[in-house]
């Protein structure tokens, strides 16, 4: 029997660990109980907030509606020669599942290791690290209409993936909930080593012949070298999105800094380092109030400890300001703003 709450704190539910309250929440652990819940009618209509790992977001006050946390559990795979399919339930931690398949060699997600969140929250926001995306790995995934109450399978094609964007982060937002995602993975490696520090720490660590294991395993390091864990300090990873700029600007930009970071993006644009300019505007490691930015990395804002929604929001507006100030270049909020 699907249980509903009311009046829940969200504190544990979100990786900033913001004390906000959501007036109804529920948790589902079968697709049936969504088939449920929205048969009833008041909650078609409530707002209302779909919730994975929490890793991905900022509560800036209390959510007047229904919080929805997924718990849809269960991994399997099949292979077919080299090809390997595997599956995941929407409530599966993200990084559990880059386990294993790495654990299994299935190739494909070892850039992805240790990214915070859910397999369900996984295409919305088509998470990436270290050169992948989620839409290179993607198959397809099923999802729950909460309109008609039917099951959709979204393939590729039909997501619109785009640089931390999809269909379900716009024309279809609120429309569905996903329950399901399907993986096209490999059993031959075709390793991604071009990005980040991936090639020198493995040349570090006197690896020559890295496996996806070495790889998932540099990967992580890397991470844990620069992320703060959120079990001890709160943050929801990379709070901004790596600007994509046009040539004319780049220009502009390179000629004043030469040494700006930058890599090639779609579509003939360039790709800056947020991070590196947001340290450049001297916020790196500043606390400021309960909040702040990550002594290791400029990207990310932290929680200090009792900081609400609205000051790390403030805190990354003030960030906004000073890079466009400086650079003429506008930051992006990577995580969902909820209001």
């Amino acid at each position: 029997m699907l249980q509903i709450q009311e009046n829940v704190s969200l504190k544990n539910f979100n990786t900033f660990g913001i004390d906000a309250n959501a007036r109804y929440f529920t948790e589902i652990n079968h697709e049936d109980d969504l088939v449920e819940l929205f048969l009833d009618e008041q909650w078609k209509h409530l707002p209302r907030l779909v919730l994975g790992g929490g890793s991905n977001m900022l509560f800036v006050a209390d959510f007047d509606g229904l919080v929805i946390r997924m718990n849809i559990r269960g991994i399997e795979h099949r292979i077919n020669h080299d090809h390997v399919t595997v599956e995941a339930g929407a409530g599966e931690v993200w990084n559990e599942l880059v386990t294993y398949c790495v654990n299994y060699g299935f190739a494909g997600m070892e850039n992805l290791s240790l990214i915070p969140g859910s397999v369900g929250a996984s295409p919305i926001q088509n998470i990436g690290a270290y050169g992948v995306e989620l839409k290179d790995v993607f198959h397809s995934c099923r999802a729950f209409e909460i309109a008609t109450g039917e099951f959709k399978t979204f393939l590729k094609e039909e997501c619109g993936f785009g640089y931390r964007e999809s269909v379900f982060k716009s024309e279809l937002k609120g429309q569905y909930i996903i329950t399901q995602v399907k993986f096209d993975l490999s059993l031959n490696a075709n390793l991604n080593l071009g990005y980040g520090a991936i090639q020198q720490e493995l040349e570090k660590n006197n690896i020559s012949s890295p496996t996806i294991k070495d790889v998932s395993e540099v990967v992580s390091r890397i991470r844990v070298s620069k992320l703060p864990d959120p079990s001890t300090i709160g943050n929801a990873g990379s709070f901004f999105k790596n600007p994509v700029i046009g040539e004319e600007l780049f220009k502009q930009v390179h000629s004043q800094f030469p040494e700006v970071v930058n890599y090639p993006a779609a579509d003939g644009g360039i790709k800056l380092a947020a991070g590196w300019l947001i340290e450049q505007c001297d916020w790196k490691g500043k606390v400021v109030g309960n909040t702040g930015t990550w002594k290791n990395q400029a990207l990310v804002l932290v929680n200090h400890g009792g900081a609400t929604g609205s000051e790390v929001y403030t805190l990354s507006s003030q960030i906004i300001d000073s890079v466009y100030t400086k650079f003429g270049v506008m930051l992006e909020r990577e995580v969902n703003i909820i209001k």
